[in-house]
């Protein structure tokens, strides 16, 4: 049996010209030996199987070849590599450097190629210094990284450093089908973009890939065998998935991704290909971004054939629900039923509108499109006070609307005419609470909009009324049982001015909780008072919080105020305070 030989080690290429990708880096190395400008030490780092140590060999027999030489030779006696993944101690480097004094016997150069530099130790690179900073005229160094990071900065100042890129999908799809050219295999151009893709801009990663499908396809590569033998998930799965997903086909979609998993794929997987599947049709909505799908000739052309299918709304949620998916994905402990809740939830984006935005209004908008009535969505009343501007930060909640001021709404006003739709009598039990009390909502402040309120009573309000009504507020809200409200109501007395009502506080927390409980307080005194132009100010005074820090003899004062009998027990009984 003949000896087979890689594909990566076959086609390594022998010159600058036939490195893939890499034409900025080898110009310059080129530029540099044609010019006599180059360094003595070069640093040649970037992820694997980009071309960093072809190009180191490729670069010494350059600078040894005088031009009779044939291009066979390959100046084995001058080119030293070495691996500083098992040669990293101090001595592999003190070895190296007593060669280095020696002369080439053939050729101008003795070239010094270490791999992998990062993994000698601190004391190996301590040791390299000096001869990495003043070598000899006939020596150089090149050394290859892929972690650049891991390099000491002393090491790094004194190299000319190449940084190598990865390798572009259409690059090496390009190199794979001239070797596949060379080989005599027919090979689909899907078939080698789906290889480019999966070798990550790793070239030798690409020719490894290819001489396994190779292996499993014979002379005839197709993009379904690849996908078989690489298990992958084509474009063709995301394309019917997409499909069901158009046409609310929850079952198909379902039984879609229960095929795939009984084929071993992830769920993780399929959920992440989608999000960038979406993403691939975005890219096809506009002629411009087209050049950004990576994809073959063909497949581009049923990328843009599904793009016109969808919608940009219809893209934009399915990748946020995919990409949410794919977040929650590792901490799920239900991981299938994440994905299939993400898919009927993207089969569902397309459904009618009535499944949309409905949560704004008290009736689907359908039923009115289809009597012919604008909708009214419901928004929330805005209530605003003298200090709103000053306190931006604290939360805002919208409270009902009391009876007490329909009641006094009422009696000023003529009834509004209630909205009435032209429909038969029918049960609306199907509403609950929540639609219910909304809708009651939205009636009172439709009556709203048409109150006069110039009309309304303004009568001026003295100390002592205001005093007796305030009470009278907090004395129901005690009967109601909601004591912290009570509580925060006794704080501070009120004190009025004009039509302002002025009220101090000793802390922020005790403001916002009163301006959350407004909207009825002042419903409450402005029909008890016969003044609807009353408004509220709340201020925040930290000093006045130390009366409430009473010493033990203040607390006592503090008690007999509210019951002289207090002493007298004191007394009787001797206490102390």
């Amino acid at each position: 049996m003949e000896h087979f030989v890689v594909s990566a080690r076959k086609y390594r290429p022998q010159t600058f010209k036939d490195v893939v990708g890499q034409q900025a880096i080898t110009n310059t190395l080129l530029n540099a030996i044609e010019n006599n400008h180059l360094a003595q030490a070069l640093l040649f780092t970037g992820p694997r199987g980009v071309g960093k140590t072809t190009c180191a060999r490729i670069l010494s027999k350059m600078i040894n070849s005088d031009g009779n030489t044939s291009e066979d030779e390959d100046f084995a006696f001058n080119i030293f590599e070495l691996d500083a993944a098992s040669n990293n101690s101090v001595d592999d480097i003190r070895s190296l450097t007593d060669q280095v004094r020696i002369p080439p016997q053939v050729g101008k150069y003795k070239v010094y190629i270490i791999d992998e530099v990062h993994m000698l130790s601190q004391a190996a690179f301590n040791a390299f210094l000096k001869t990495l900073e003043e070598p000899p005229k006939h020596c150089i160094f090149i050394l290859a990284t892929t972690e650049k990071h891991k390099i000491i900065p002393t090491i790094l100042s004194r190299c000319q450093i190449f940084d190598f890129k990865r390798i572009t999908v259409s690059d090496a799809k390009e190199y794979l089908k001239y070797i596949a050219k060379e080989q005599g295999i027919e090979a689909e151009d899907d078939a080698l973009h789906i290889i480019a893709q999966k070798a990550d801009g790793a070239m030798r990663d690409a020719l490894s890939i290819f001489d396994r499908v190779v292996s499993f396809s014979g002379k005839h590569l197709t993009r379904q065998a690849v996908t078989e033998n690489l298990n992958v998930l084509d474009y063709e799965t995301y394309f019917t998935s997409t499909d069901f997903i158009l046409d609310n086909k929850i079952p198909d979609l379902l039984v879609q991704f229960n095929t795939i998993l009984s084929k071993g794929f992830d769920g993780h997987h399929y959920i992440a290909g989608l999000a960038s599947h979406f993403r691939d049709l975005m890219v096809c909505k506009n002629p411009v971004t087209i050049p950004l799908l990576e994809v073959g000739e063909d497949t581009s052309l049923k990328y843009q054939e599904q793009s016109q299918k969808t919608s940009h709304e219809f893209l934009m949620e399915g990748i946020r629900l995919a990409n949410d998916c794919d977040l929650k994905y590792k901490t799920s402990k239900n991981q299938r039923l994440l994905v299939e809740l993400t898919l009927m939830q993207l089969a569902s984006i397309t459904f009618d509108g009535e499944k949309k935005n409905s949560e704004h209004f008290i009736i689907p908008p359908s039923y009115f499109r289809a009597k012919g009535i604008i909708p009214i969505p419901i928004s929330k009343p805005k209530v605003t006070t003298n200090t709103e501007a000053q306190n931006t930060t604290a939360p805002k909640k919208v409270e009902p609307v009391p009876q007490e001021k329909v009641n006094a709404i009422e009696k000023k006003v003529a009834p509004v005419p209630k909205l009435s739709i032209n429909q038969p009598n029918r049960s609306t039990s199907g509403f609950s609470l929540k639609s219910i009390r909304e809708k009651k909502q939205h009636q009172l402040k439709q009556m709203e909009v048409v109150i006069d309120e110039e009309n309304l009573p303004k009568e001026p309000v003295s100390q002592e009324a205001l005093t007796e009504a305030w009470k009278e507020y907090t004395a129901q809200m005690d009967n109601k049982g909601e004591k912290i409200m009570a509580s925060i109501l006794q704080m501070d007395e009120p004190k009025i001015k004009d039509s302002t009502i002025y009220l101090t506080y000793s802390n922020n927390t005790n403001k916002i909780e009163l301006e959350r409980a407004e909207f009825p307080l002042m419903a409450f005194l402005k029909k008890k008072l016969l003044n609807y132009d009353l408004t509220l100010d709340i201020t925040v005074n930290e000093e006045i919080a130390k009366k409430y820090a009473y010493t033990p003899q203040e607390k006592y004062e503090k008690l007999k105020e509210k019951n002289p009998n207090i002493e007298v027990l004191r007394q009787t009984f001797g206490l102390d305070i």
